[in-house]
C-alpha cells in the first residue's frame, strides 16, 4: 500500500521560499533538511525542516513543523483550509488546558510567501500509529506491544480527548454561525455541503444519501457543546512510552457534543480493524471497545458518553465522504480508477452498509 500523492509542489522551490520568508521573522536564516512524513495525513501538507539564524550574536538552530493547504492544483480533499483557525485552536487548547500541543512558534497568513496562509511549530519527537501501512497490520510499535502498554496508550488517548472537552462551546475557535441551530444540526449540515462539493462530478453516493437519512430518522437527545478536536484519532498523537506528547492536525476542528470526537476516535480504529479483518489478519480487535471508552471517558471526566451508535455511523459516514474525495484525488494523479458504482469510492462500503442495517454492532463489544 503506497502513500497516495497530496502535493506537486516542488520541495526545493519551497525550501527556498520558506528561507526567504523566515529572513522577515529572523536574522541569517539557514533552512535545510526538508522532508515530508511518510506515512500518516492525507490532506494538509506537512513539511519539516531545520533553521538556523543568529540571535543575540548566537547561531540557533531549531528543528520545525510547516502546516500549508495542499496546492490547489493537487485536488485537496476539503474545498478550504483555514490554517488561522487551525492555529488559535491548538494555541487555545495550549493555554486552557494540560493537553499536550506542539509549541507553536509562527503563523502567517499573508499567501504571498507560500501562495497560502501556514503556520510553523517546533518538531516533536517521538512515535505515532501508522496509516500506511495500518497499525492494525502488524509489524509495527503499537501492534507488537504488550497487551497493558496497548490499554495504556487508549487510556491516555481517551484522557486527551476529555482534556479538550473542558474548554466550553461559548469560547473560541468556533464562531457561532446561525445560531438558531444546535452545534450538531450545524455541524451535520457542514457535511452535507461538502458532500454535494465532493459529488458535483455527478457520481453521488446512493449509501452515504441513506446514511445521511438515517441519522435523520435517528437523531439523538443533544447535550451540550464542547470545543471538539474534529480528528480525534491515534494517528494524529505523537507518543513517548506509550503517552501522548503532541495532539496534532486541527483542520476539522470546531464545536459539538463530545460524543462527535469519541465516535470517532472508536471508528477510526474500526476502519482499520476492518481492513485488516478483511485481508485475513486479526488486527487488534480489543482494541477502542466501546465499553471500555465510555468506561475510561465518564473515569477521567464524570460524563457518562450517550448514544455511541449515532456518532460511530455519523463518524463512518463522514469518512466516506472524506475518501471518496480521496478515490478522486487519486484518479487525479493515475493513482486509480474511477469505481463505476459510486459506492465503491470509500473502500469501507460493507462496513457502513453493515451499520445501516444493523448487523455491524456486535463487533464493538
Amino acid at each position: 500500500m503506497d502513500r497516495p500523492k497530496t502535493s506537486e509542489r516542488d520541495h526545493a522551490t519551497l525550501r527556498d521560499q520558506i528561507q526567504h520568508w523566515l529572513a522577515n521573522r529572523v536574522d541569517g536564516p539557514v533552512v535545510s533538511d526538508l522532508e515530508v512524513p511518510p506515512s500518516n495525513g492525507m490532506s494538509s501538507e506537512t513539511v519539516m525542516f531545520e533553521a538556523a539564524w543568529s540571535e543575540v550574536g548566537v547561531r540557533r538552530v531549531q528543528r520545525c513543523v510547516l502546516r500549508l493547504p495542499p496546492d490547489a492544483n493537487a485536488e485537496p480533499v476539503f474545498p478550504t483550509y483555514d490554517m488561522a483557525r487551525q492555529y488559535k485552536a491548538m494555541d487555545l487548547v495550549g493555554k486552557r488546558t494540560t493537553v499536550p500541543v506542539p509549541p507553536l512558534l509562527w503563523l502567517e497568513e499573508d499567501p504571498q510567501y507560500l501562495g497560502a496562509p501556514f503556520f510553523v511549530m517546533r518538531r516533536v519527537d517521538g512515535l505515532v500509529p501508522p496509516d500506511i501501512m495500518p497499525y492494525t497490520f502488524g509489524d509495527n510499535w503499537l501492534f507488537d506491544a504488550a497487551p497493558e502498554d496497548q490499554r495504556r496508550l487508549q487510556d491516555a488517548s481517551i484522557a486527551v480527548v476529555a482534556g479538550i472537552h473542558q474548554i466550553s462551546a461559548d469560547e473560541p475557535p468556533a464562531d457561532k454561525a446561525d445560531p438558531g441551530k444546535s452545534a450538531l444540526r450545524r455541524h451535520l449540515t457542514a457535511q452535507r455541503s461538502y458532500y454535494r462539493w465532493v459529488v458535483r462530478d455527478g457520481m453521488r453516493s446512493p449509501m452515504i444519501e441513506r446514511a445521511f437519512d438515517w441519522l435523520i430518522a435517528n437523531w439523538p437527545a443533544e447535550p451540550p457543546a464542547v470545543v471538539s478536536w474534529g480528528d480525534a484519532r491515534i494517528g494524529n498523537i505523537i507518543y513517548r512510552d506509550f503517552q501522548p506528547v503532541a495532539v496534532l492536525d486541527w483542520e476539522m476542528a470546531g464545536l459539538g457534543p463530545r460524543e462527535l470526537d469519541l465516535g470517532w476516535m472508536i471508528y477510526l480504529h474500526r476502519f482499520f480493524q476492518d481492513l485488516a479483518e478483511q485481508m485475513g489478519m486479526k488486527g487488534m480487535p480489543d482494541f477502542m471497545l466501546l465499553d471500555d471508552v465510555v468506561e475510561s471517558y465518564e473515569r477521567v471526566s464524570g460524563y457518562k458518553p450517550q448514544d455511541l451508535r449515532f456518532y460511530i455511523l455519523y463518524a463512518a459516514l463522514r469518512q466516506a465522504i472524506i475518501m471518496s474525495r480521496i478515490t478522486r484525488r487519486q484518479v487525479h494523479f493515475g493513482e486509480a480508477e474511477m469505481p463505476t458504482d459510486p459506492d465503491h469510492t470509500f473502500m469501507h462500503h460493507r462496513s457502513l452498509d453493515a451499520m445501516l442495517d444493523g448487523s455491524y454492532w456486535r463487533k464493538l463489544w
